[in-house]
């Protein structure tokens, strides 16, 4: 009996234009990130930053949001099939544009359950050189990577980040298989002519 799983799947995840909306509906203060990056809270104890002394009453932290590129494991129990999908630096750029436009800076849940109150993000950059300010809060994570600077006031959650109970960001949205959108998606007049011509170019070549 044959048990060896096909090849593991890896899937680009994209936006699609019909729910741009919807793209980064909240962000999640998790236990276990999706993205494997734990974030950084100004505390009185642990601040050894050189960029900023923030006293702990403040309650800020930094985090990663999306990492481009970075492979991240799915397990779907439908087929019984792991998998990995990623986003390209176009995508995560785009979804922290479609995040502060469509106003969700104050959208935020505890491990993707609840919604919470009392959590609202005051700056969204994307890293583009060695010179980011992410450097300084002590992240080495590639070029195009979203980071988010959060300010805590929900007491409950504070004391979960404090006691290490909660260590990163997963985000929340809908996005799709980028094949799936590409199978499902009405060709434009445009797309057909160049099909076309492409199809006539072979045959001229027979």
């Amino acid at each position: 009996m044959n048990n060896t799983k096909s090849a593991t799947r890896i899937v680009e995840l994209v936006i699609e234009d019909d729910n741009q909306e919807l793209a980064i509906d909240a962000i999640s203060l998790v236990h276990s990130p999706a993205i494997e990056s734990e974030f950084v809270f100004f505390g009185k104890e642990k601040n050894n930053l050189t960029f900023a002394k923030v006293d702990e009453e403040k309650r800020m932290l930094i985090s990663a949001a999306l990492i481009p590129n970075k492979q991240i494991f799915r397990y779907d129990p439908n087929t019984d099939s792991d998998y990995y999908v990623y986003f390209s630096p176009e995508t995560v750029r785009k979804a922290s544009e479609l995040y502060l436009k469509h106003n969700n800076h104050h959208k935020a849940t505890h491990e993707h359950s609840e919604r919470v109150s009392g959590v609202l993000t005051v700056e969204s950059w994307i890293k583009e050189g060695d010179s980011d300010k992410s450097k300084l809060y002590g992240f080495d994570l590639p070029n195009g990577t979203w980071f988010v600077k959060m300010k805590i006031e929900n007491d409950d959650l504070w004391k979960k980040i404090k006691d290490g109970e909660l260590k990163g960001l997963s985000i929340e949205g809908y996005f799709t298989n980028k094949f799936e959108q590409m199978q499902k998606k009405e060709p434009t007049t445009e797309e057909v002519r160049t099909a076309l011509k492409e199809l006539l170019s072979v045959q001229k070549v027979e």
